[in-house]
This record gives structure tokens, C-alpha cells and sequence, in this order.
């Protein structure tokens, strides 16, 4: 899944939802390409909150004590 899926759904829901005047028994056709555009959307949004989620920077610093024992500490900031 990805921003290809999604850009497939949404293209798919709103010709679904705002060109397609032919109507199939029971199904509304339109409620449908609605449903699809807004599952697109959401994947679209999910895809991009996903991947900038590991967008994050570590550090880690080891201090020496004069006693010869060592320290780690690790700063994590978002970039």
C-alpha cells in the first residue's frame, strides 16, 4: 500500500462519484465511488504520516568519569 493505492482509489471513487450516470440494481454507484474516495484519501494520509514517522534523529554520547567508569546518554530529536 502506499500513495499509488490510494491515488488509484481516490481517481476511481470520484469518476465513480461524480461522472457515472448508469445505475446497476441495488448498488448505488455513487455511494460507492464516495466510499472509494474517501478509503483513497485515508491511505493517501496514513501512507504519508507512516513514512514520516522514521524521520526521527538519535544521538548517543559516552562520557569517561575520571574513576574509569562510562556514561551513555542518547538525545532523540525530530527533524
Amino acid at each position: 500500500m502506499g500513495y499509488g493505492l490510494g491515488a488509484f482509489l481516490l481517481v476511481v471513487g470520484l469518476v465513480l462519484a461524480l461522472a457515472v450516470q448508469d445505475s446497476i440494481n441495488e448498488v448505488d454507484l455513487q455511494m460507492v465511488g464516495w466510499i472509494c474516495a474517501l478509503v483513497g484519501l485515508g491511505v493517501i494520509i496514513l501512507s504519508a504520516v507512516t513514512m514520516n514517522s522514521g524521520r526521527r534523529a538519535r544521538s548517543t554520547a559516552t562520557t569517561v568519569h575520571p574513576d574509569g567508569s562510562q556514561t551513555v546518554s542518547e538525545r532523540r530529536t525530530e527533524i
